[in-house]
């Protein structure tokens, strides 16, 4: 088993390099395509979400895979490190670049094509903060749990078909928790849209939901649903989409 040391030196590798601007950039151009109403209200502009959530997703991971693993999500990357297929030292680095990735996307959202306050996730006034962590729990669960399935090496390989079923999961989602949420399900980039348009409240709805959530999915696939049957399955390379 790896030390503490060689888990931290493999974080510091030019593969492990690469992996991080690979989950920066990715995570910039999906977030670049999102733009919420928070909450989603109107029926036309919630599918249109996710309709672009879902494709805007695909093609992100899809870039990614083959490099980082394609998590551009903290939580992803929680319930990868939970499962063992992804070091902390690593997750940690990918957590960074995930949310500055988010923060430039954000950014140039407001200073470039947005002529007012980027708008943020919020938590509708009939909703407790406590019910609407429960439901982005939920979907992330939904979320994390596909993307342990699309991506297990044991089932296919993960080609094409692997980042259109993230996104569909991920547009299927917002769909059911955009009035509710914003259906977020994932903290860089809630937080990105809190730091740039300047409200951090409820923030930690779109953290501890997901993260749970995530942690959750992590557990059910790899020690209940489909539990590795050897050491090989259960750590993945970089370039294999998870990291050791």
């Amino acid at each position: 088993m790896a030390s503490l040391r060689d888990r931290f030196e493999h974080a510091l590798t030019p593969s492990a390099y690469r992996s991080y601007l690979a989950e920066f950039h990715s995570t910039f151009f999906f977030v670049w395509n999102m733009s919420p109403e928070s909450p989603m209200v109107d029926p036309s502009g919630l599918v249109a979400t996710a309709i672009a959530t879902a494709f805007s997703l695909s093609a992100a991971v899809y870039v990614a895979v083959n490099v980082s693993g394609g998590h551009l999500n903290p939580a992803v990357t929680f319930g990868m490190a939970i499962g063992g297929h992804i070091s902390i030292p690593l997750a940690i680095f990918y957590r960074i670049s995930q949310m500055l990735g988010s923060i430039f996307a954000c950014m140039l959202l407001r200073f470039f094509t947005v002529s007012q306050n980027v708008p943020v996730h919020e938590v509708p006034v009939e909703m407790t903060g406590f019910g609407a962590s429960i439901l982005e729990g939920v979907m992330t669960f939904a979320l994390v749990y596909t993307v342990f399935a699309a991506g297990d090496p044991r089932r296919v390989a993960f080609g094409t078909i692997g980042p259109l079923v993230i996104g569909l999961i991920q547009g299927a989602n917002v769909l059911a928790s955009g009035p509710f949420t914003g259906g977020s399900m994932n903290p860089a980039y809630s937080f990105g849209l809190g730091m740039v348009g300047g409200s951090f409240k409820n923030q930690a709805v779109y953290w501890i939901g997901p993260l749970i959530g995530a942690g959750v999915a992590s557990v059910v696939y790899d020690n209940v649903v489909f539990p590795a049957q050897s050491p090989e399955n259960a750590v993945r390379g970089i370039t294999d989409g998870i990291g050791d």
